[in-house]
């Protein structure tokens, strides 16, 4: 086994008291953030001495410590006890369980200050969930940082998420937006919208805002869609059309998600081929592919499907569709095509349509007899607008904007305003 190996081994089992625990197995992963620096990480597994075999494939036992270290830094991104039972002993323990001294150790584990760089989003008993911030202010995407401990004050969850990004790439900026500033986004940012209640097994027209961030210049807006999934997406928007279909089914390959990491790229910090930009001629061979496969599987829907993006992830290049005609429902048709990296061929994709068919048992919406206007009045005083650092993809920092949104609807056919949270 490598030196540096064993001595990352060794640091999690001193630090996290693993005595009574015995390496079942460790492996390398990678991943790109999104300023696109490759980030590799020592996974590993650690299994109770008391258990002699795995109970079955698919699950750990009760006890097994999953611990995750950064290899950049050596500090840990997780340490996850099974079912919340440790069996640690001189491990990370919380002596008075008060948050004051879990924000203490969240600090001297993470290097980052509390009320600057994070700070408490919720809290219940055993329990304290943190989300990133900028001086006090929100961020999108947001970063996350979550600690659990038992009866006894010992750790049984801790996980970081996000960026938690240096003073270097925020623009500090005064906060200058106000609701006033932005009333001419408001009444265009309303839709009428078919969301479904899964309890109720019915849908309802509800006018309800759709969130975007305002840059605090108001000479932009972000749409709040491009922050569900971060990484970097290369825009299409290309309609697909052909004249003839291919008479030939598609064989579906199996995918694998598992990197084979050798220790010499991890500790180098070898770039990953996820982090490598896709060059137009590779485009243009992606656009032929996805054309094809649409040809096999589609052949009736020439002029229906446009291709949004192209982004790499775990030696794939997924190609994301959208149908060309879009409903007014919550959830939109949907296609994911995976193309192999390498030899640029399709192995697989995805169509939600199976989803979205479960909405077609579903009552339909009663008659819509509110406008847009009338709708605007009821809800106009409910409307947020929150300051929010946000990431600037193209400018590759933090800028200062509002988060303008609602947790209230109108529903059309009522007329009653409603919380969005109920459906």
């Amino acid at each position: 086994m490598d030196s540096r190996i064993k001595e990352l081994i060794e640091l999690t089992k001193t630090k996290f008291g693993l005595n009574n625990y015995y390496l079942q197995r460790h492996q390398f992963d990678r991943s790109v953030n999104i300023f696109n620096e490759t980030v590799y990480t020592l996974s590993m597994e650690w299994f109770p001495d008391h258990v002699t075999v795995q109970e079955d494939g698919d699950s750990n036992p009760e006890g097994t410590a999953s611990i995750e270290v950064n290899l950049k830094n050596c500090t840990f991104n997780s340490a996850i006890f099974v079912m919340g039972k440790s069996y640690a002993e001189n491990g990370i323990m919380f002596v008075s369980r008060h948050k004051e001294e879990i924000i203490k150790w969240v600090e001297d584990e993470t290097g980052l200050t509390y009320g600057k760089q994070f700070q408490i989003h919720k809290e219940r008993e055993g329990e304290v969930y943190f989300k990133e911030c900028i001086d006090g202010v929100a961020v999108s995407p947001s970063g996350s940082i979550e600690v659990k401990f038992d009866q006894e004050g010992k750790l049984t969850f801790f996980a970081v998420h996000g960026q938690f990004p240096s003073k270097e790439i925020v623009k500090e900026e005064t906060y200058l937006l106000s609701l006033e500033k932005v009333e001419h986004l408001a009444k265009d940012q309303l839709k009428l919208i078919e969301y479904p209640s899964f309890e109720q097994k019915k849908l309802f027209s509800v006018y309800a805002v759709e969130e975007v961030y305002v840059t605090n210049d108001q000479m932009e807006t972000i749409p709040f869609e491009i922050f569900v999934d971060v990484r970097s997406y290369l825009q299409i928007n290309k309609t697909m059309y052909w004249d003839k279909p291919i008479n030939q089914s598609f064989d579906r390959k199996e995918l694998r998600w598992i990197e084979d990491i050798s220790a010499e790229q991890a500790f180098s910090c070898e770039p990953s081929p996820d982090s490598f930009p896709i060059s137009k001629i590779t485009q243009e061979k992606c656009l032929k592919v996805v054309n094809d496969l649409l040809r096999q599987e589609y052949p009736e829907d020439s002029g229906n499907w446009i291709l949004k993006t192209l982004h790499r992830d775990k030696g794939y290049i997924q190609a994301i569709l959208r149908a060309n005609k879009q409903d007014n429902r919550v959830f939109q048709r949907k296609l994911m095509i995976m193309i192999d990296a390498k030899s640029l061929h399709v192995v697989n994709y995805m169509d939600n349509k199976p989803m979205l068919e479960v909405f077609d048992q579903f009552q339909a919406p009663k008659k819509v007899t509110i406008s847009k206007e009338e709708a605007f009045e009821k809800v106009k005083e409910l409307f947020e607008l929150k300051p929010y650092y946000v990431y600037d993809f193209d400018r590759k920092q933090y800028v200062l904007c509002g988060k303008f949104d609602c947790d209230y609807g109108v529903n059309a056919s009522s007329g009653e305003v409603i919380a969005l949270g109920d459906l």
